[in-house]
């Protein structure tokens, strides 16, 4: 089987970088020797990361070779993760959501069919955007969304023609060990380091709000619970921006560490492994605290997040961006940090069926789509 794999690729971001790789691993585990090109903003990397064959994901260059690729292909997997939403400015042909639908477009103009994968979906509010994806994403011919709040969103955006099915991020099939321990290695950290994890991001609304409350917290919890608080920067550069203005409202500032490089995905989910407590705007930070069953305090900035948490078993305590204040940060921390078996086990648990779901993206995969050549 040839597949071309369209998404968030290339760009540095962890979230979508473990995405990537949870595909190529898993699709390796499925197929006997798949053949698989993916569009990317870096292909020279991705090729060489992932072996496999990669190509310019824009339109300024290796046009005629995405064309190839695709209608060779014997599927168009497009995903995971939020590719279709207008978040980020749509004008007409341009941002996100026209790109990801243009190369569905393109697709099943050369005769390939098209699975989204694994998708979370939104949010589409523009009149464009809406009329973008009842026109061209009801072109799929299979549908996986990783949450029930996607589905239901494409059916209001009367997204109904292609079948859609709700399984889990695929990011949940995603082998995590890292036996070097690289990071703590290269951060100087001892094995006795007891640390916790911040994942911040960039957002639009609550930003100065969200870091005054997180500082103000984090100087409570590293000087009651004896921990280093460790900036997991997930994109670069706007994450370590974001950690470092944090870290400079701090009063213990100076006990912080934040990552000095980009990591591969699964060096940063087992170093996340790893830590007493994950508090998170990053959505991937809280799956790879989920995957080894630590406890996670997410802050929702998107309903993706918070969907999430309530499969997590972690949403009593977290919150929605913007209703979090500093004391309740401290209380959640303090009872996660102070007794934290029963939540391990808690999160235990509730990931077993979000592992199967994942996995049940290719099991889905195989059943609906054939080779070009049968």
């Amino acid at each position: 089987m040839k597949f071309v794999i369209s998404g968030f690729y290339g760009l540095h971001n962890t979230g979508d970088e473990a995405i990537l790789q949870a595909i190529v691993d898993n699709l390796r585990k499925a197929y006997d020797n798949p053949e698989i090109t993916v569009l990317s903003l870096s292909p020279e990397q991705t090729a060489k990361t992932h072996n496999v064959r990669s190509f310019y994901r824009g339109w300024r260059r290796d046009n005629w070779n995405k064309v190839k690729e695709i209608k060779s292909a014997d599927v168009l997997i497009s995903g995971g993760g939020g590719l279709l939403q207008d978040t980020y400015p749509t004008k007409f042909l341009f941002g996100p959501l026209p790109y990801y639908l243009l190369i569905v477009l393109l697709a099943k103009i050369v005769g390939t069919p098209v699975m989204f994968f694994s998708q979370g979906i939104g949010p589409v509010t523009s009149t464009w955007g809406k009329f973008l994806m009842r026109r061209l994403a009801n072109k799929a011919d299979f549908v996986t969304v990783r949450d029930e709040f996607s589905k239901q969103y494409l059916h209001d955006l009367r997204v109904t023609k292609p079948q859609t099915v709700v399984t889990a991020d695929v990011v949940f099939a995603l082998e995590t060990h890292d036996p070097a321990d690289t990071i703590r290695r290269e951060l100087q950290l001892t094995d006795d380091d007891r640390y916790i994890a911040i994942a911040p991001r960039p957002w639009f609304e609550h930003e100065e709000t969200y870091i005054q409350h997180v500082a103000e917290a984090l100087d409570v919890i590293v000087e009651k619970h004896d921990v280093i608080p460790v900036f997991v920067t997930m994109e670069t550069p706007s994450d370590v921006l974001i950690s470092e203005r944090i870290i400079e409202k701090m009063k213990f500032g100076a006990r912080a560490v934040v990552f000095e490089r980009v990591y591969a995905p699964v060096e940063i989910a087992h170093f996340i492994g790893k830590a007493e407590l994950t508090i998170a705007l990053r959505l991937h930070a809280l799956i790879f605290s989920a995957l080894s069953h630590v406890p996670h305090i997410g802050l929702s900035y998107d309903p993706k997040v918070e969907a999430f948490l309530k499969r997590s078993s972690m949403w009593p305590h977290s919150f929605r961006l913007g209703e979090e204040t500093t004391e309740a940060l401290i209380e959640q921390a303090d009872q996660l940090l102070t007794n934290p078996a029963p939540f391990e086990e808690q999160i235990e648990r509730a990931i077993v069926p979000l592992k199967e779901e994942a996995w049940r993206n290719f099991e889905l995969l195989q059943q609906n789509f054939s080779s070009k050549s049968k």
